[in-house]
């Protein structure tokens, strides 16, 4: 049976703001469908994690696999590791905050790739690890390689033997039994035997890391990684359908943003933007809104927000039309528009502008104009997430009333 690596990229970097810098857009999770016949509204099928029976070249996780975290987690990291490879130290760093971010959440699964061919201490690091194992002391050894690794890396082998045995000692390990452990047949075959099984597999190097099944191939910073985490959590509160049509045009519908900061006033474009503002109000009722982030908040540019899951690349499992009208342009201040990364791709995610906006017109659905509150949006703190930089901790969209007249 032909086998095959099923490969998805969960995470797309968010592209920055506008002006000087891009306008809002949001990401999808997973790989999307379309639904067959084109609407107003478009539900979004995820492609499915494989089943059991589906082919892979990666064995199966089982009991005698070395895993951190519940076993019934969300979200399942499987990572093939070089304790002299400093990209696998970066990575399991990562991963740690990652442990103790989620702890009920996350489980990761780690398995020894020795790279025997280009690094000189990679196979007898292997075997501490493994020699530690047998007095129960695996995950303590694993962590100190990593957390050590520039006191040792460069040390010739001897040296290096001498130095994870004196480590042995300070893990208040039977160091007698360790030493003659360390060098154990059937411990040096078992780590020559991982090395053999990557070649097999074809494994490029490390780190390798599966999501749920899935080989991940994004960035393995803590953000990234978190972020992914996240969406995954994230999905299952998405809509498997679109939204049922609950608004009538012919009425007015005034929403309040309720902020940590105050309340904004938002008049609601019913009878222009029907799609819209039905899909907004469904969301608002839903509690979809309720205790998320102003994720992006440039001065003088715009807030954004309307992603539960933090990260910007949220949607609610469907995409709603773009309602574009000429008499509708970013011409003032606190103007409220819909998200895209595309023609019809509009989801939960929306933005109020600061100050007029021509370069958006005929891009983004309008959809609101702010009543009274535009203080309390330029009250936010800043925040404009990138690769690599911190952001500062957003302010709380506590929750969106709507009141129909």
């Amino acid at each position: 049976m032909k086998q095959r690596l099923v490969l998805i990229l969960l995470i797309s970097l968010l592209t920055a703001a506008c002006g000087t810098v891009s306008p809002p857009s949001t990401a999808t999770l997973l790989p999307f469908t379309p639904a067959a016949t084109p609407s107003s509204c478009t539900p979004l099928t995820a492609d499915p994690t494989p089943g059991p029976d589906d082919p892979s070249l990666f064995p199966p996780i089982t009991e005698n696999d070395h895993s951190r975290g519940p076993s019934n987690a969300a979200v399942t990291i499987l990572a093939y590791t070089d304790y002299q490879d400093l990209y696998s130290a970066v990575f399991w760093d990562s991963v740690n905050r990652l442990l103790s971010e989620h702890p009920n959440d996350v489980r990761v699964v780690n398995r020894n790739l020795p790279l025997l061919e280009t690094k000189d201490k990679s196979a007898l690091a292997a075997q501490a690890v493994e020699a530690a194992d047998e007095q129960g002391k695996y995950w303590e050894m694993h962590d100190l390689l990593y957390a050590e690794q520039p006191n040792w890396i460069n040390l010739s082998v001897e040296d290096f033997t001498q130095w994870i045995t004196a480590q042995a000692a300070g893990l208040e390990m039977n160091v007698e039994q360790f030493t003659s452990d360390l060098t154990r047949e059937d411990i040096v075959a078992k780590v020559r035997q991982a090395w053999e099984d990557g070649l097999k597999i074809g494994l490029p190097g490390t780190p390798i890391v599966l999501i749920n099944e899935q080989i991940y191939t994004g960035p393995r910073d803590f953000n990234s990684l978190n972020d992914i985490v996240l969406l995954i959590l994230f999905g299952k509160r998405q809509f498997t359908t679109c939204p049922p049509f609950i608004i009538q045009p012919n009425r007015q519908y005034i929403a309040t943003l309720h902020t940590e900061k105050g309340d904004v006033i938002i008049e609601l474009y019913a009878d222009k933007t029907p799609i819209t503002v039905n899909s907004f109000v469904f969301l608002a009722r839903s509690g979809w809104y309720d205790n998320i982030t102003f994720h992006r908040v440039i001065p003088d540019l715009f807030a954004q927000t309307g992603d539960p899951s933090g990260t910007g690349k949220g949607h609610p499992g469907y995409f709603i039309i773009t309602e574009i009208l000429p008499s509708l342009t970013f011409n003032q201040p606190g103007r409220v528009a819909m998200v895209n990364s595309g023609p019809n791709t509009s989801g939960s995610q929306f933005f109020i502008t600061y100050a007029p906006a021509p370069q958006f017109d005929g891009r983004y659905t309008i959809f609101g104009q702010v009543l009274n509150g535009m203080e309390v949006l330029e009250s936010l703190t800043p925040r404009d997430p990138q690769f690599g930089t911190p952001a500062p901790p957003g302010d709380q969209l506590l929750s969106v009333t709507i009141e129909e007249k």
